[in-house]
């Protein structure tokens, strides 16, 4: 895996990918047909509850409720970005046979994570997202589109 590599300069925050405290973007890693993203860090005390930071990455909605049963951390786009999938690959989920069903244009998104232990042994659990599209095709496309995002970077 690879972080994104782009023309233009790289995120201001890229450096800071390493810092336990960081809630800033950091760019995307490219994996086959499409990307891995750091979205949330949980701090581990054995003595207090985990604490969460929610990584400002621009492409996931910050989280705003809580479910019945705790904290919920849902992966659901941006609003501009769904437009920009539903204009190309159509609503993520089709009426087939009279029952909803899930578009299997649209790209899956599986939650990833790995424990890390940093210095004056501060443990965290670093939550990813992997997004991957059915083809090439439509993650470079995505890529193309979205990438100061990826690269942690702000797009206008």
């Amino acid at each position: 895996m690879m972080a994104l590599e782009t023309a233009s300069q790289p995120s201001p925050f890229a450096e800071l990918r390493d810092d336990v405290g960081c809630i800033n973007p950091v760019p995307a890693v490219w994996i086959p047909k499409g990307f891995r993203l750091l979205v949330l860090r949980c701090f581990h005390k054995e003595t207090e509850p985990p604490a969460f930071a929610w990584i400002d990455q621009r492409i996931f909605r910050t989280p705003e409720r809580l479910s019945r049963h705790g904290l919920f951390f849902g992966a659901a786009f941006r609003p501009e970005i769904m437009s920009w999938l539903i204009e190309r690959l159509g609503r993520p989920s089709l009426a087939q046979r009279e029952q909803p069903g899930r578009n299997p244009d649209w790209p899956t998104i599986a939650w990833r994570r790995e424990g890390r232990v940093w210095p004056k042994d501060v443990q965290t659990i670093e939550w990813y997202l992997d997004v991957v599209f059915t083809t090439e095709e439509q993650s470079g496309a995505f890529r193309e589109r979205w990438i100061e995002r990826l690269s942690g970077r702000f797009d206008g």
